[in-house]
C-alpha cells in the first residue's frame, strides 16, 4: 500500500505542475500575444483537469489496492468517461457561456489542457503497468 501511495503522491505533483505549467503558457499568450478572454476558459480548463485527475488516482489507488487484476478495465473506462465529460463540458460551455468567437478560444485552450491531461495519464500509467509485478508484492 505504501508503494501506491507514493505513485499516488507522485501522480499529484505531476498533475499540479502540468497544470501550472500549462497555465502559465495560456497567460503569457494572452499577455504577449494580446489575445482577448482567454482567462475563463483557463479557469474552466483548470477546473477540469484537476476534478478529473484527482478523481481518477483515488479511484486508481481503490481498484490497484483492492483488485489490481481490474486495472486495466480501469484504464479503459476512465479514458472513454474522460472524453465523454469533456464533450459534456464543452457543450455546457457553448449553451451557456461563450459567443461563436470566443468558443473557438475556449475550444483551443481547453483541448491543449486535454491532451496534456491524456499524455500525462498515458505516460505515468504505462510506466506503472509495466511495473506491476510491485502490486503482486504487497
Amino acid at each position: 500500500m505504501e508503494y501506491i501511495n507514493r505513485l499516488c503522491v507522485r501522480y499529484l505533483l505531476w498533475i499540479a505542475v502540468l497544470v501550472s505549467a500549462v497555465s502559465v503558457a495560456v497567460y503569457a499568450a494572452a499577455v504577449l500575444g494580446a489575445f482577448q478572454g482567454l482567462l475563463l476558459p483557463a479557469v474552466v480548463s483548470v477546473a477540469f483537469s484537476l476534478v478529473v485527475n484527482v478523481s481518477d488516482i483515488l479511484i486508481w489507488r481503490r481498484v490497484a489496492s483492492k483488485a489490481p487484476d481490474h486495472l486495466t478495465t480501469f484504464y479503459s473506462a476512465v479514458s472513454g468517461f474522460r472524453m465523454l465529460l469533456a464533450l459534456a463540458v464543452m457543450f455546457v460551455c457553448y449553451v451557456t457561456l461563450f459567443d461563436e468567437s470566443g468558443m473557438m478560444a475556449f475550444v483551443i485552450v481547453f483541448l491543449v489542457y486535454y491532451f496534456v491531461m491524456l499524455g500525462l495519464h498515458s505516460i505515468f500509467f504505462s510506466i506503472v503497468s509495466n511495473n506491476s509485478d510491485k502490486f503482486n508484492k504487497q
